[in-house]
């Protein structure tokens, strides 16, 4: 058996043909273990591992990447200003988990903000030099160009989650209509019967899966939604309270709110205060995300838990994969996968 560091047949450093041999697996098979990704088996992975601790190969990241055309870089794009980047969890949660999952690659991440038009066309012309191996789209409105501009490109991409039901690439994303469903059904179950939804963005689909979670628990439960008791939000604070405002003026014997966020929780709770109203005395109160602002928040917010570090992690698994398996976009059609992972609900002092 060779001992570690020992040289290739040639006298030189190892190459990777030769730990594939020793291996006794391909090539191909070799680089995917070495580029981490998740379509190997476990035993597959543990003889690449081996006979690269026997041969001491050391992969040249530079000749690699050139060769193959690679960058090791992958981009995690916003498409959304950077001061609601900052002031949301939601992307922070996000970003450290994809940040996790990277740190035992050699992958570097880039963090690109695409919220204006100028923005948007520079990264393009970013995109377009292939400066990435594959890209994370993170908060993806239903008329985004992204997405289509990427998959003429051909550049491997993962959305967090899909921008409709018909959704042709790889999407993470947590289970919207399921988690609004737990959300309505919880304050049901507490006695509150005229209960306001503050959406999200009506033009991305995790806000309408909300929506048609809303409107299904109180069907289910014998009573019609009565669409003046939604309200248009953002997911933002300022949304959040101009909604309930409007709400409160509209119906004012409302008795409880699921808002679409956390953040959009914090904003109703502030007109509700303003408007005299006890929470949860006079409405209830139900978020989502299950935030840090959830849980400072006074009183405690209930909330709808999304887990956002596992969806960054999934998200790289799906990437990792699609940047490994550089096969024809039109091959890879059937393969493309729509990933929905469980909520779970949270109850606080809020509801």
């Amino acid at each position: 058996m060779a001992s570690h560091g020992a040289r290739g047949r040639s006298g030189g450093r190892p190459t990777l043909e030769e730990v594939a041999a020793r291996a006794g697996v391909g090539r191909g098979t070799v680089s995917r273990v070495i580029n981490g990704s998740p379509r190997v088996s476990d035993a597959t992975r543990a003889a690449v591992e081996a006979a690269v601790a026997e041969l001491g190969y050391v992969p040249n990241t530079a000749a690699r990447a050139l060769a193959a055309n690679r960058t090791d870089a992958i981009a995690l794009v916003v498409p959304e200003p950077e001061t609601r980047f900052f002031a949301e969890p939601y992307f922070s949660d996000m970003l450290k988990g994809v940040g996790a999952a990277l740190s035992d690659t050699e992958m570097q991440l880039l963090l690109i903000f695409a919220g204006s038009d100028r923005e948007r066309r520079r990264l393009a012309q970013y995109l377009a030099a292939h400066r990435v191996d594959g890209v994370l789209l993170v908060s993806v409105h239903a008329d985004d160009p992204l997405p289509d501009l990427l998959a003429q490109l051909e550049i491997p991409a993962v959305i967090s989650g899909p921008r409709s039901s018909a959704e042709s690439l790889p999407s993470v994303d947590s289970d919207n209509y399921g988690g609004a469903r737990q959300a309505v059904e919880h304050l049901l179950s507490g006695g509150r019967r005229r209960i306001a939804h503050i959406t999200g963005h009506l033009d991305v689909y995790g806000a309408q899966r909300r929506i048609d979670g809303y409107r299904d628990a109180l069907s289910d439960a014998g009573h019609e939604a009565d669409e003046a008791l939604i309200e248009a939000g953002d997911f933002t604070e300022e949304g959040g309270r101009r909604a309930m405002a409007a709400l409160l003026e509209r119906r004012p014997t409302l008795d409880a709110v699921f808002a679409a966020s956390d953040v959009t929780a914090a904003g109703a709770r502030q007109a509700l205060r303003e408007a005299g109203r006890r929470i949860p005395d006079d409405v209830a109160l139900v978020g989502y995300d299950d935030s840090a602002i959830a849980r400072h928040m006074d009183p405690p917010l209930t909330s709808v838990r999304q887990p956002i570090e596992e969806m960054g992690h999934r998200m790289i698994d799906l990437l990792l994969t699609e940047i490994a398996d550089r096969r024809p976009s039109a091959s890879r059609g059937l393969e493309r996968r729509q990933m929905v992972l469980a909520t779970e609900l949270v109850s606080r002092s809020s509801s």
